[in-house]
């Protein structure tokens, strides 16, 4: 392998109940990606190990996040679809990549020492190297852009700087094997293998807040099953939680500046504008003075219009996961292609013997 192709990589944990902020802050946006480029979706299962994770639902999980992606319009056979724990190359990367990563950069990660809380020296491992597996799912495709939320954007980075340091570590050693392309490091130009992958931020509702709570991220792990909307919920279940919602007692601003100080009030738009794909001001056009009693109605009809059919598709799916385990397999076997031959040109970049067998 060697000319750089744009690519997109992303993925999503199997953790279970799959919620709107989960779609409209991923798959959503994975859905358009696929006419402008080659995609790889990931249902990242290792990853969701790093946190301990019931054996008897692991698989359903899987499957659950596997069906959403189907649901949602991602076309498996144009693009790939599988889940990670089939490509051992995945993991075999990563330790190339824990040896080029520096503990340094690795300590400055915010999300491990959100996870990890004061008990980070009970944490696992996996927790604190998931950046370098992060690292590895993107480079093992040498994906050229990642769709990521804000929290994953400094992982991102980090996969940015491995990248750029296993270049510059082999920039020779890579252009006498006639690998990669020459790239601009500084003021310098190397021979590079891995391309310095681009984010893909932002959108309205890139960060989807709790509906009982717009201060707090939309969770799983929330108590209270008003605060979310699950992706397997049917239209009953989806308008009755969005008519629960917590707003506060002012109509909606003619401006989104008007929204400052009204985390759930700014939430709800947000979400409107997300599922109708537009922005929070064309909404506050339409909307501008209206109470919150005209307003949920209207974001209730919209919701249950684009998410009951994904829901309805989803379970259909779940049902019978026949179709769901074919194209795991099917993504897995077009993946590992790939990944087969860029870990052997890591190998011989690197200098092992018998890397192409």
């Amino acid at each position: 392998m060697s000319k750089i192709q744009e690519r997109v990589f992303s993925g999503i944990q199997p953790t279970g109940n799959l919620h709107l902020g989960n779609y409209l802050g991923a798959i959503k946006k994975f859905v358009p990606l696929q006419n402008d480029y080659n995609c790889i979706y990931c249902v990242v299962d290792l990853h969701a190990i790093t946190v301990w994770q019931d054996p008897a639902e692991m698989a359903a999980n899987i499957r659950e996040v596997t069906a959403a992606y189907l649901a949602s319009g991602i076309d498996p056979k144009k693009h790939i679809v599988f889940n990670q724990s089939q490509v051992a190359e995945h993991a075999e990367l990563a330790w190339i990549f824990n040896c080029v990563a520096r503990m340094g950069w690795l300590n400055r990660m915010t999300q491990f020492k959100e996870k990890a809380g004061k008990d980070r020296e009970k944490a696992s491992v996996g927790l604190f190297s998931y950046p370098t597996l992060m690292a590895s799912d993107i480079l093992t495709y040498r994906a050229t852009h990642v769709p990521v939320g804000e929290d994953q954007k400094q992982h991102l980075e980090l996969t940015r700087d491995i990248a750029q340091k296993f270049n510059n570590d082999f920039s020779d050693r890579i252009k006498e094997l006639s690998l990669g392309e020459p790239m601009k490091v500084g003021d310098e130009t190397v021979q590079g293998y891995f391309p310095i992958t681009e984010p893909l931020i932002g959108g309205p509702a890139a960060r989807v807040m709790s509906l009982r709570d717009g201060s707090k991220k939309m969770s799983k792990s929330d108590p209270s099953d008003l605060s979310r909307i699950v992706m397997t919920d049917d239209a009953d279940a989806i308008a009755k939680k969005i008519r629960k919602a917590k707003t506060d007692a002012d109509p909606l601003p003619e401006t989104i500046e008007g929204l400052e100080g009204r985390p759930e009030a700014d939430n709800l738009v947000g979400i409107f504008a997300a599922l109708t794909d537009t922005d929070q001001a064309s909404v506050l056009k339409d909307y501008a003075g209206a109470q919150f009693g005209t307003f949920k109605p209207a974001l209730a009809d919209v919701a249950v219009e684009k998410i009951a059919p994904i829901a309805d598709e989803m379970r259909r799916l779940q049902a019978d996961p026949t179709e769901i385990d074919a194209v795991l397999k099917d993504g897995s076997d077009r993946a590992r292609e790939i990944a087969c031959e860029t870990l052997a040109d890591v190998k011989e970049i690197v200098g092992f013997v018998g890397a192409r067998r």
